[in-house]
C-alpha cells in the first residue's frame, strides 16, 4: 500500500470510529430529530455542489425508485434509530454491536443465495461470529442486569447493522453504475425531506451548547460528506478489498474514544466478545480461492473518466466495503 493509500485509510479508521462519540455527546443537547436533519442537510449542502459540477445526476434517471429504497435503508432509518439508541447505551457498546455488520451481510449472502457458496472457513466464521453478537448483546437483552430501555436500545443497534448490512445489496444489484457521490449526495437529500416534519415538531426553544453544535457540525462535515469522499478516494488508490478492512478497526476507535473522552466503561466480557466479532467476521468474508484470483487481478471499480477529471466510484467498488458511517 502506497503511502497516500496508508493516509487514507488511517483517516478513514479514525473518522468512522468518531460517529458514536459526536452522536452521544449531541442527543444530550437536542432531539434526535434536529440532530439527524442538521447532519444530511449539512451534508447534502456540501455533497450536491460537487455531484452537479461534476454532471452526476444524469445517472440516477430512471433508478429514483431504487435510490428512495437504498436512502430509506442506509440513512433515513438507521441513524435517527441509532441516534435514539445512543440515549440509552453508550457510545462504545453502539460502536461493538455495530462490528456485527460484515456478519449480517454473510448471513444474508447465505439466505438470498448471492455470491459463492460457503466454504467451512466461512460457516466457521459466520458462527463463531454469530456466537459473539449473542454473547454481546445477550446479557443486555435478556441478562440479570437488562432495563427495558437498554434493552430496546440494543435492539435498535442490532436494527441499525442490518439496515446498514441490506443498503449495500440494493446498491450493488440495482445501482451499479451510478457515481457514488450522486447517490450519496441523492440519499442525504431524501433524507432531509424525511426529517424534516419531525424535527420541525421537536425544535429546541433555546440554541444548544457550543459542546453540542460542534458535536453535529463534526458529525455533518467529517463524519457524513468528508467521509464519504475520502472513502471513495480510499477505494480507488488500493481497491474495495483493501478499503474494507476500516470496518474491523473502526469499532475499536470508537470504543478509545469513549473511553478517553466520555469516561465510559469496558468491561473484559464486551472486550472478548468484539474479539470473537471481529474473528468470525474476517473468516465470514474471506473471499473463496476463485475470489481471491479475481481480486488479485482486478482493478478498483472506478468509473472511466477524461483526463483531469475527479475519479469516481460506483456502488459496485465502493458499498459493499462500505459498512456506513454510524
Amino acid at each position: 500500500m502506497s503511502r497516500r493509500g496508508l493516509a487514507l485509510f488511517a483517516a478513514m479508521s479514525v473518522i468512522w470510529g468518531m460517529p458514536y462519540l459526536f452522536i452521544k455527546i449531541a442527543v444530550g443537547g437536542v432531539p434526535v430529530s434536529v440532530l439527524v436533519l442538521a447532519r444530511v442537510l449539512i451534508g447534502a449542502a456540501l455533497l450536491l455542489p460537487i455531484a452537479l459540477r461534476r454532471g452526476q445526476f444524469a445517472a440516477l434517471r430512471g433508478a429514483w425508485r431504487w435510490v428512495a429504497a437504498f436512502a430509506f435503508v442506509e440513512i433515513t432509518f438507521p441513524w435517527i434509530v441509532l441516534s435514539e439508541a445512543e440515549r440509552s447505551i453508550s457510545s462504545s457498546l453502539s460502536g461493538l454491536l455495530l462490528a456485527s455488520v460484515p456478519i449480517i451481510i454473510a448471513l444474508l449472502g447465505l439466505l438470498l443465495r448471492v455470491g459463492d457458496r460457503l466454504s467451512p472457513i466461512r460457516w466457521i466464521g459466520l458462527l463463531i461470529g454469530l456466537g459473539g453478537v449473542a454473547l454481546l448483546a445477550g446479557p443486555n437483552l435478556i441478562g440479570a442486569h437488562a432495563s427495558g430501555a437498554v434493552a430496546r436500545s440494543v435492539g435498535e443497534v442490532l436494527f441499525v447493522a442490518l439496515c446498514y448490512a441490506i443498503g449495500p445489496l440494493i446498491a450493488n444489484r440495482k445501482l451499479d453504475g451510478v457515481p457514488s457521490v450522486a447517490l450519496t449526495a441523492a440519499s442525504l437529500s431524501i433524507a432531509a425531506v424525511a426529517y424534516a416534519p419531525l424535527a420541525a415538531l421537536d425544535w429546541p426553544s433555546s440554541v444548544p451548547s457550543a459542546k453540542v453544535l460542534a458535536s453535529i457540525v463534526g458529525l455533518a462535515v467529517i463524519c457524513t460528506a468528508a467521509a464519504f469522499l475520502i472513502f471513495f478516494r480510499l477505494i480507488a488508490e488500493v481497491g474495495p478489498a483493501r478499503a474494507s478492512v476500516v470496518t474491523y478497526i473502526n469499532p475499536a476507535i470508537a470504543v478509545s474514544l469513549g473511553v478517553a473522552v466520555l469516561g465510559e466503561r469496558v468491561t473484559p466480557t464486551m472486550l472478548l466478545t468484539f474479539g470473537t466479532i471481529l474473528v468470525g467476521s474476517v473468516l465470514a468474508t474471506r473471499p473463496s480461492g476463485r475470489q481471491a484470483d479475481r481480486a488479485g487481478e482486478a482493478r478498483p471499480a472506478v468509473a472511466r473518466r477524461p483526463a483531469g477529471r475527479p475519479v469516481e466510484v460506483t456502488p459496485a467498488g465502493a458499498l459493499l466495503a462500505e459498512q456506513d458511517c454510524g
